[in-house]
């Protein structure tokens, strides 16, 4: 089993900047995704930014040019990181940001891993 431990998010006024990290335990596992959602209250939870394993990248169009997401390249001994830096950041930026990755191999550590949220306010 893959966990993600999320850290970073809190309180900012409007035109702030947050930094977001996700990081994976384990090693040894190929990833197929790796992207930030976020769900603002009463609302569902929606793909903000995602990367792919050659580090191609994509943004919703309410982030694009404000949000950018990146990740390391583990090596035997650090672990995989995502990070998600946020700029220029409005009240509509506020929610539960979660990261997640998805697994494809091998097989014992394959599946969906989220996560655990972390809150991200924007606000004077």
């Amino acid at each position: 089993q893959v966990q993600l431990v999320q850290s970073g998010g809190g309180l900012v006024q409007p035109g702030g900047s947050l930094r977001l990290s996700c990081a994976a335990s384990g090693s040894g596992y190929t990833v197929s995704f790796m992207g930030w959602h976020r769900q603002a209250p009463g609302k569902d939870r929606e793909l903000v930014a995602q990367i792919s394993s050659n580090f191609g990248v994509s943004y919703a169009d309410s982030v694009k040019g404000r949000f950018t997401i990146s990740r390391n390249k583990p090596n035997s001994t650090t672990y995989l990181e995502m990070y998600l830096q946020m700029d220029s950041l409005k009240p509509d930026d506020t929610g539960v940001y979660y990261c997640q990755i998805v697994v494809f191999g091998p097989a014992i550590f394959k599946g969906d891993y989220w996560g655990q949220g972390t809150q991200v306010t924007v606000s004077s």
